[in-house]
């Protein structure tokens, strides 16, 4: 079969060729909102706030840490006294607030501190790269505002480049959609011991409309929300709420407070589905731009990021590599941002010699590029990918023709090839990619042929299930017989809602699947669902 070009695909075509130059051109204040990337000018700045003035507590939206050097860590948090006011509750002049770092929760050691100003342009949000820390070492930080202190929080950077750490320990989130449940899984794993680092793999928020009482959380009375929330994210205000909302939610804030996050997005944070500047709905490259701006900047606002990541209009570098000494070096990767559309109108379809076409790109040339000269050069013992959708194959039927997932790496099967090709090329014998997306836990072997079962490994895929997206989900979902009857390299699969906790060592790679019964009833217990391993030198899911 061939695929003939429709008038649509020669439309996307050509939103995909879009002038940026042209695109600048878009007028109104929300594009000069979107588009205008860089601190105020001191010399012009407004006058600052005496933050003595604040009345009531401003650190409403927690705290959090994130991508962690061996010698600095990011730290995170947004003033927000009023958190669901479009200007937080706050005048726009810059407030100045102080931070500490201490090695002990009660900061009788202190060993950094310093200030930073929260720019109203940046929704008051503050970023402090703290350097001069200690390798492979525990931090408590906090915040101070005036009279106020913001809540303690703990991090933990990487080991020292060329350093052998004995373990390292991730856990791995995605998929956290507010009005489908309560985010119990995260004040489970705000409990969890000796975590590096909280792996976020996208879908931190979603677009969608929250209606009054929060969806499956039914929210009733005082606790009902503010009905600026029951509408689609379109706007940087909507963005910003939206991320209010989130922040709000106690389980999220204990996790972000209990350990650093690494984090990457996939398509809720803008809009579902969409693909480089190509949006889901009918509306024009231009206007889709627009809002891809504003989600990015609110996103970058929002989350525990260096500078390195802040966005410029409607793009930002979110790729980049963190190291943990000999043992892991992570790859994180954008799957959103540079791809070609979804072939065939997107959703499962039976592929077509279109869906094959050599040019075709999920992560686009420079990442690409990036990341086989990363692995080339990569001496760690193991290599995770943290990316976005299901890498492995994936059938959905027992007998063909099979219908594939045009929106996964099963779309673009060339780019697949490209990315398991430099696998091979750079010799790495401890691949494992970080997945989310999909709602379900899955351990899939990567296999060199996808048709023989037989062929060898060459690594394996951590499907981690949402936090809540979904709903409550089921240990064994219907499709169930289904797929793992038609995908032998598939070692695991259950459809509840929870995390996977990722212990490495020399030796080993240890997968440990946590899942909740219940996310429409807050306080579920955890339990682990399977816990599977992998030997280092020898790729390859097997039952602990």
């Amino acid at each position: 079969m061939t695929h003939t070009p429709s008038p649509t695909d020669a439309l996307r075509a050509a939103a995909r060729l879009l002038d940026r130059r042209r695109f600048l051109t878009v007028t109104g204040a929300a594009a000069a909102i979107a588009f205008s990337t860089n601190l105020p000018n001191a010399a012009q700045a407004a006058a600052p706030f005496d933050p003595n003035a604040l009345s009531t507590d401003p650190f409403t939206l927690g705290v959090a840490s994130g991508d962690p050097h061996h010698d600095s860590v990011v730290l995170w948090t947004r003033l927000a006294p009023e958190p669901f006011a479009v200007d937080s509750g706050l005048p726009a002049q810059p407030v100045t607030v102080r931070w500490e770092i201490a090695r002990d929760q009660a900061f009788r050691r202190i060993v950094r501190s310093g200030e930073e100003r929260a720019h109203p342009e940046f929704h008051h949000a503050v970023h402090v790269e703290a350097g001069g820390l200690g390798p492979a070492t525990d931090y408590y930080y906090r915040f101070r505002a005036g009279r106020w202190v913001s809540p303690v929080g703990r991090t933990r950077t990487a080991p020292a480049p060329g350093a052998r750490a004995e373990s390292l320990r991730f856990a791995l989130v995605s998929c956290q959609r507010y009005d489908q449940g309560y985010f119990t899984a995260y004040g489970h794993l705000a409990r969890e011991e000796n975590i590096d680092a909280v792996l976020h793999l996208g879908d931190y928020l979603y677009e969608y409309p929250v209606n009054a009482a929060a969806g499956a959380r039914g929210y009733t009375g005082a606790d009902q929300l503010p009905a600026a929330l029951n509408r689609e994210t379109v706007t940087l205000e909507d963005y910003r709420l939206r991320y209010a909302l989130y922040h709000l939610d106690p389980d999220l804030r204990a996790a972000h407070a209990a350990h650093p996050f690494v984090v990457t997005w996939d398509d809720h944070e803008v809009e579902n589905n969409y693909a480089g500047a190509i949006p889901e709905n009918s509306v024009s490259p231009e206007e889709f731009l627009v809002r891809r701006a504003a989600a990015y900047r609110a996103y970058y606002e929002n989350m525990p990021l260096r500078r390195a990541q802040l966005p410029h209009g409607p793009d930002a570098r979110l790729h980049r590599r963190l190291d943990y000494g000999r043992l892991a070096q992570l790859d994180i990767l954008d799957s959103r941002q540079y791809r070609d559309d979804q072939a065939l109108g997107d959703g499962w379809q039976v592929p077509d010699d279109g869906v094959a076409a050599p040019e075709r790109t999920l992560l686009g040339g420079s990442q690409e590029r990036w990341l086989a000269d990363g692995w080339r050069r990569s001496r760690a013992v193991w290599n995770l990918v943290p990316q976005q959708v299901v890498l492995a194959r994936r059938r959905n039927r027992l007998d063909g023709p099979w219908p594939l997932s045009m929106d996964a790496w099963d779309g673009y099967p060339a780019a697949r090839e490209r990315f398991l090709a430099a696998v091979r090329e750079a010799g790495l014998e401890n691949l494992v990619v970080l997945t989310g997306d999909v709602h379900v836990h899955y351990g899939f072997d990567l296999k060199e042929d996808w048709d023989d079962p037989a062929s060898r490994n060459l690594g394996v895929e951590l499907v981690t299930s949402s936090v809540s997206s979904g709903g409550n989900g089921s240990e064994r979902p219907a499709n169930w017989p289904t797929l793992t009857g038609a995908n032998p390299h598939l070692r695991f699969y259950d459809g509840r809602r929870g995390y996977v906790v990722l212990t490495l060592d020399s030796r080993q790679l240890r997968a440990e699947y946590r899942v909740v019964p219940t996310v429409t009833t807050p306080g579920a217990d955890v339990v682990t669902a399977a816990t599977l391993t992998s030997q280092a030198g020898d790729p390859g899911l097997r039952p602990a």
